[in-house]
């Protein structure tokens, strides 16, 4: 359920235990209504990650995390392949005689040995509605990967190499 007003917002995330002034809850009602990112920012223990855990059960969306961190790259925050499980079908098509290259490249880079991460995981369809991103600790980060973020953010897509572009139909509630 999307809050209708911003008096609405601050009931609901009243009732998951969470004091929201007037002016964060207008901040909220406009990202909602207008399908973009909050962008919160302040000292540690202010409630940022509280609001998005709050505004994910009010909504009853999923709550995804990407915690951010020196070094990250965007092939972690989006996906990495299950490489233990290529190994292991590499040596059995082996085993077996049967492995024809072609057939096992396209098997191994395929959905099945896929690990979706958290920026995937935010793109994928779900019945309950677009999930909640909780992007925490940017400013951890490089400037080539806040430049992917923002660039994947606002055409919410990414594009994995060995399957293409992956676009969500709704863009997440971002926090």
């Amino acid at each position: 359920m999307r809050p209708a007003s911003i008096d609405q917002v601050q009931e609901v995330l009243g009732a998951q235990g969470y004091v929201c002034g007037r002016a964060l809850a207008t901040v909220v009602f406009l990202g909602l209504r207008l399908g973009r990112p909050l962008f919160l920012e302040g000292e540690a223990g202010t409630g940022k990650t509280e609001i998005a855990k709050a505004l994910a059960a009010a909504l009853g969306r999923r709550l995804i995390r990407l915690q951010c961190y020196e070094g990250l790259d965007a092939s972690s925050a989006v996906y990495e392949w299950n490489f233990a499980a290529q190994m292991m079908a590499i040596r059995t098509a082996e085993a077996e005689g049967s492995a024809d290259k072609d057939v096992l490249r396209a098997e191994l880079f395929g959905p099945d040995y896929l690990i979706e991460r958290p920026l995937l995981q935010a793109m994928r369809p779900d019945p309950a509605g677009p999930p909640v991103l909780l992007i925490d600790e940017l400013d951890r980060t490089d400037e080539p990967f806040e430049a992917f973020l923002l660039e994947a953010l606002s055409d919410f897509q990414v594009t994995i190499p060995e399957l293409g572009r992956s676009a969500r139909p709704s863009r997440p509630s971002s926090s």
